[in-house]
């Protein structure tokens, strides 16, 4: 969790250590200086996805402001290891769905191209601007991996026999939902397709894997990025309810 008393938190691309200077590009300055009216001495959380969360300090030069690394916050944690795969969408829905997802804790987005799938690219260079807006806004130490469009077909082809592909089928029943108890530990996937579902052949490709599961994410049909939120949520409360019997 981020500590409170710190205002402003910041992602850095930058190796982080006891009294480790770190230099800030223009959006962080202009963030720290204009938005947040930060003054020389002023602490900020800073992380950097791999070295934990610092608090640091604020000093300011003739030349840019500098941030300088006094006290280590959290250690860096191995969270859960979850990946999301879903269909492009149009990019605000896009962007809604990135956001959610980094919210929620994974630690990889994959977009697919599958059968049922409109062909459109995504803006990586906005989408991983997104994703780091989050986790500093949500307390996360981690930035997920997010990989252009590729074939859905490519993607199970290459799939690794440890980890469970869970896809959200809106043509299963409500009745044959996995309890809670049921669904994995990571490593796992939630595969979020187009509004069009998946063919057939997807889905005995999908099948087909040494761990699937289908999932029905209730009686309505929801909208891809609705999916994405509601599919992590479930995964989200199965591995708190895992840590909640085992304390």
């Amino acid at each position: 969790m981020p500590d409170k008393s710190l205002k402003a938190r910041l992602f850095v691309d930058h190796p982080l250590a006891a009294s480790q200077s770190v230099s800030l590009n223009g959006r962080q300055a202009h963030y720290l200086l204009r938005v947040m009216r930060s003054r020389n001495g002023d602490s900020v959380s800073i992380f950097n996805g791999r070295d934990g969360e610092w608090s640091s300090e604020l000093q300011m030069s003739q030349k840019e402001p500098r941030l300088v690394c006094r006290q280590l916050i959290h250690p860096q944690e191995a969270g859960p290891d979850v990946w999301l795969l879903m269909a492009p969408l149009r990019p605000a829905r896009v962007e809604f769905a990135v956001e959610k997802a980094v919210e929620l804790g994974v630690s990889r987005i994959v977009f697919v191209m599958t059968d049922h799938t409109m062909p459109r690219g995504v803006n990586l260079k906005r989408l991983q601007a997104i994703a780091i807006e989050a986790a500093e806004q949500c307390g996360g130490l981690h930035i997920p991996e997010i990989e252009d469009v590729s074939p859905l077909v490519d993607a199970l082809k290459n799939w690794p026999s440890a980890r469970t592909l869970l896809f959200c089928d809106e043509m299963t029943m409500v009745e044959s939902v996995p309890s809670l108890q049921s669904l994995p530990q990571s490593p796992s996937a939630l595969l979020v397709g187009p509004e069009g579902g998946f063919s057939e052949t997807e889905r005995r490709e999908m099948m087909a894997l040494d761990k699937t599961l289908r999932l029905s994410l209730g009686q309505r049909l929801l909208r891809s990025e609705t999916a994405v939120v509601a599919g992590l949520t479930m995964i989200n409360v199965a591995l708190a309810a895992r840590v909640s019997s085992q304390v």
